[in-house]
């Protein structure tokens, strides 16, 4: 199979964010166009043996009721090279790119989600720090048996007292004295493959010299389970239940010093840039996900007759099936648009990556709840595959840092760029994400004069003449996502970090104008491919999401100034002093 990364360019890319620059009322057209074929390319091969393997081997149902992948079915996903998708071809894998990794997961998902767990937790994440950070010896040593499975990889960074904040956690690193080895103890909590795998990359805290004086820096470590790992039982989940899910103990493990992944004291670095490709995985599967129930809802809806017609017929359902639809296409468009950026070695896609994961994960939570619906009683039975689709989709929302915490990093970053802007310097709020307090002590002295150019019209040159309207909706929500940031900076300076309900706002409409965006430079490319007659459906479904986005950004620009949060926030604390004392 040939090596998809060889059609793209070896060199970097702007390092402009195209979402940072929204907040600066810029639109970044040679970001989004031309928009990317996605529809073709070496992974279809790939997925036509998922297909098959569908068919003939998978009995999802099993799966969930028995609560394992059974050993057959784990030897013949190593044997179809599924382990090592990623891994570049002079390492015995696939050497698939981005978009090729994300269009074999959202094929995975259709097959079973315990199993597109197992392979996505190893790739996305469990060994994506030794692609990343590793050295020439390490993947050298071990990267040909991750790419056969011989090896299977997991992350472990959660902790019992840790989940979002990493700098909180508690499991050390201590260096011996002949500078050998780190002896490493602690635990890991709600770790994916962790019952099984060889190969870890762990997170822990080391003492390095800083300014004179020692202090605790997150670091990152390649362990093998025969360094003396041990994994708890198997917790009982709600669902992706296939999937291993343990807690591991570290006591007395020993870890030589060439298995330091990254720099020492860089673990933080490590695991955010894991996590922000890995969130594109999970938003591929989501694609997947909501494909599946949207066809298996049409086709029930279809046959399903009341009145003496389908169901299909009755306008509820058919908005039903027509938001599947769109959010389904809208989210493509997206997630397709960011992974183009990666194959291109474009640097910054961070609040990208964020965005899909939340919309996304989202958009499969609601996909699959109007599927159930549509089935009506019958969604609730076991006998159907909508109740399993919804259990295994509500983690989505957690996974890979909860949708709460990626809302608040857009919000933030956005308005990090808006603070640069201000006080014309590009080291204000530096760290904002990793130490927010601190980033955000820069705030005080605005420059009086605002460097930034607002969005107008014909900025938007690229767009197609026939989304006039849509362009015009973009353009005027870019303005407000503009203003509406820089009094938000002006109003709360550095305590902006404690306003989460505008955060949220802000990172909503952010959401939304990526996901136009994406949705019209995809349209675009369409038009250009088959012309006014040709995209009747897909020029409607940018009509209609464009629409209710809108709507919703209006909304929460709006809410900025009026809203009721002192009195939610109010109502929350006598709850919690009525029911915690």
């Amino acid at each position: 199979m040939k090596n998809p990364s060889s059609d793209h360019t070896s060199s970097p890319e702007s390092t402009d964010s195209f979402c940072r620059a929204l907040f600066n009322g810029h639109l970044l057209e040679d970001r989004i166009f031309p928009y990317p074929d996605a529809d073709t390319g070496p992974w279809d091969d790939v997925r036509d043996v998922i297909v098959r393997f569908k068919a003939d081997k998978v009995d999802s149902k099993k799966i969930d009721s028995e609560a394992k992948v059974p050993a057959e079915l784990l030897e013949e996903m190593k044997q179809m090279g599924l382990f090592g998708v990623i891994i570049p071809e002079e390492f015995g894998g696939f050497g698939m790119s981005a978009t090729g990794y994300s269009k074999i997961m959202e094929a995975m998902v259709q097959c079973d989600s315990s199993l597109t767990l197992m392979i996505g937790a190893h790739q996305s994440i469990g060994m994506k720090g030794l692609l990343l950070f590793g050295t020439p010896e390490q993947k050298k040593k071990y990267l040909p048996k991750l790419a056969t499975g011989e090896m299977v990889a997991s992350f472990a960074l959660t902790e019992p007292t840790s989940g979002s904040d990493a700098q909180s956690i508690k499991t050390k690193a201590v260096l011996s004295a002949d500078k050998k080895y780190y002896t490493i103890n602690g635990s890991k909590l709600w770790i994916t493959n962790g019952g099984f795998a060889d190969f870890f990359t762990v997170f822990a805290k080391v003492d390095v010299e800083q300014d004179g004086e020692k202090k605790e820096k997150v670091t990152a470590f390649i362990v093998e389970r025969s360094m003396g790992i041990k994994s708890l039982s198997e917790e009982h989940k709600l669902g992706i239940k296939g999937s291993s899910t343990v807690q591991l103990v570290l006591e007395d493990v020993k870890v030589p010093v060439e298995n330091l992944l990254g720099e020492l004291g860089k673990g933080f670095k490590v695991a955010m840039n894991i996590l922000n490709s890995g969130r594109l995985g999970l938003a591929a599967g989501c694609i997947g996900a909501s494909k599946m129930v949207m066809n298996e809802s049409v086709k029930y809806a279809a046959e399903r007759k009341q009145f003496s017609q389908p169901i299909t017929n009755f306008k509820m359902i058919k908005a039903y099936i027509a938001q599947m639809e769109v959010t389904t296409y809208v989210l493509e468009s997206m997630v397709y648009l960011t992974t183009s950026w990666i194959d291109k070695n474009v640097h910054d896609y961070s609040m990208e990556s964020a965005i899909c994961k939340v919309f996304g994960s989202e958009a499969a939570w609601e996909n699959v709840n109007r599927a159930l619906q549509i089935a009506g009683g019958n969604g609730y039975m076991k006998d159907y595959p909508y109740e399993q689709a919804l259990r295994d989709s509500r983690i989505n929302l957690i996974f890979e840092g909860t949708n709460e915490i990626l809302r608040l990093f857009i919000g933030l970053t956005g308005l990090q760029s808006v603070a640069q802007a201000l006080q014309g310097t590009q080291g204000a709020v530096k760290n904002l994400f990793e130490e927010p307090i601190k980033g955000f002590g820069a705030f005080y002295g605005y420059a009086s004069k605002r460097l930034r150019q607002k969005f107008s019209p014909d900025m938007a040159k690229k767009i197609h003449p026939l989304l006039a309207n849509q362009t015009k909706s973009l353009g005027k929500s870019i303005a407000e996502l503009s203003e509406a940031s820089e009094a938000v900076v002006k109003k709360y300076r550095k305590n902006v970090v404690d306003e989460q309900h505008d955060l949220r706002r802000i990172a909503d409409v952010t959401i939304d104008l990526y996901a136009i965006s994406a949705t019209l430079a995809r349209v675009t490319s369409e038009i250009e491919k088959k012309g006014e007659e040709g995209t009747i459906h897909t020029r409607q479904i940018a009509a209609v999401f464009t629409s209710q986005a809108r709507r919703r950004i209006r909304e929460n620009i709006r809410s900025l100034e009026l809203n009721k949060d002192k009195a939610v926030d109010a109502i929350a604390d006598r709850v919690v002093k009525r029911v915690a004392g």
